[in-house]
């Protein structure tokens, strides 16, 4: 009999939340199947089983449990049963194609309840004939449904949802209140005139991209400008530890990415280091693991100044919340094409406002205000300050 016990995510981690349990007490899984979501309170794993055989559940969905601590047993004598298929995992999942309407298969797991929904089944008394889960499995997200349910009134359905956070969440919501509690924390803002970067984009993306296989976005732009400007005012780049001020002589930058379990902020380490290809090559490398939820903890731990993007949603302007222990965070936004005096006439230009929030115990209104400015200036003559005259050598074509 196996003991599977909670490996350490990352240094300094020393417990985890059980998620989600992929399997059913009793299920037959194989070797490096995942059995379980766990969370950290820095990112959402999966947990692999290590070795093939009859799997026998020790944690419920939602328990605290400690790394090191036993969560499953395995029986590795125990055989496939028969009619069972190991599953593949070589194989991408292929792009979905309209077929006609059947029926949904049915497995062993059909209308069988997991750990946590069979417990709450019975503390409340809910009746859950068929699962929202892979293959019909009854959630602890359908039992909730159904508890909402039986009760009714003349008002209609009015029902309601409860989940407990997820232990990312939980310290996410308790970061940001510290932040706001325990910085001064101010904004500053100034907007961006775009048309300089929309043109050399249009000129070079396509040679761009077959020279390096990847696209030539805003990111690269932005850090490098960004790294120039953290140069120039080197107290951006600085943040508060005890009584000591710590200050880098490198620009890791940590950038907010939006994946299947929420905001992470990978680092792109040493970006001072990188031209325009290296840093669009390595934010795309970052946000593919986000998005196949293969990013480690170690990718997304150690940056000294955060930049994130809420125009890819909409947003016209706001106040990003630093990334802490950082002192600084630039917010991009959308970009809309507005009137703006050039020259003493008006013309039409893509612009954007972006913000730069800081803490004002470590920078004052004087390098916070030139750092964003900097910015501005590199963004509005990139062929200039950040390509110093020869846009070809810069891209590397």
């Amino acid at each position: 009999m196996l003991e599977m016990k909670v490996p350490s995510p990352g240094e300094s981690i020393t417990e985890v939340e059980i998620a989600t349990w992929l399997v059913n007490d009793g299920d037959y899984v194989e070797k490096d199947q995942a059995i379980a979501e766990v969370d950290s309170d820095k990112a959402t794993l999966e947990l692999p089983a290590e070795e093939g055989g009859i799997i026998t559940l020790k944690a419920e969905e939602g328990d605290t449990v400690e790394v090191g601590q036993v969560v499953c047993l395995i029986d590795t004598s125990a055989a496939r049963p028969e009619g069972s298929a190991a599953p593949s995992a070589a194989a991408p999942n292929p792009e979905p194609v309209a077929a006609p309407a059947a029926p949904a298969a049915t497995t062993y797991a059909t209308g069988t309840a997991s750990p946590a929904a069979k417990k709450m089944m019975a503390e409340t008394g809910a009746s859950v004939a068929k699962g929202t889960g892979k293959d019909g499995r009854i959630t602890k997200a359908d039992v909730i449904d159904a508890v909402a349910s039986m009760g009714s009134s003349d008002h209609g359905e009015r029902a309601q949802t409860r989940k407990k956070m997820s232990s990312l969440r939980r310290k996410l919501a308790s970061r940001l209140v510290t932040v706001k509690n325990e910085t001064a924390m101010l904004t500053t803002f100034n907007e961006v005139d775009m048309k300089p970067i929309f043109d050399l984009r249009n000129e070079y993306k396509e040679e761009f991209f077959e020279k390096h296989g990847v696209k030539l976005g805003f990111m690269s732009f932005f850090t490098l400008a960004t790294t120039r400007a953290l140069k120039l005012y080197p107290s951006t780049n600085s943040m508060i530890d005890g009584n000591e001020l710590v200050s880098f002589d490198y620009v890791d930058v940590s950038v907010a990415v939006s994946g299947p379990k929420g905001l992470m902020v990978p680092v792109v380490r040493n970006a001072e280091t990188l031209d325009f290809a290296g840093v669009e090559n390595e934010i795309g490398r970052l946000a593919k693991k986000v998005r196949d939820g293969k990013i480690t903890v170690d990718e997304m731990t150690g940056g000294t100044f955060t930049i994130t993007n809420g125009g890819v949603f909409g947003s016209m302007l706001s106040t990003p919340i630093i990334n802490p222990p950082q002192s600084a965070i630039l917010g991009m936004h959308n970009i809309i094409q507005r009137p703006v005096a050039v020259d003493g006439e008006v013309v039409i230009r893509p612009m954007m406002y972006v913000a730069l929030s800081y803490d004002h115990r470590v920078i004052d209104g004087r390098e916070s205000v030139g750092t964003l400015v900097a910015i501005k200036e590199a963004l509005e003559n990139p062929a200039e300050v950040l390509m110093e005259g020869n846009v070809r050598k810069a891209l590397g074509l």
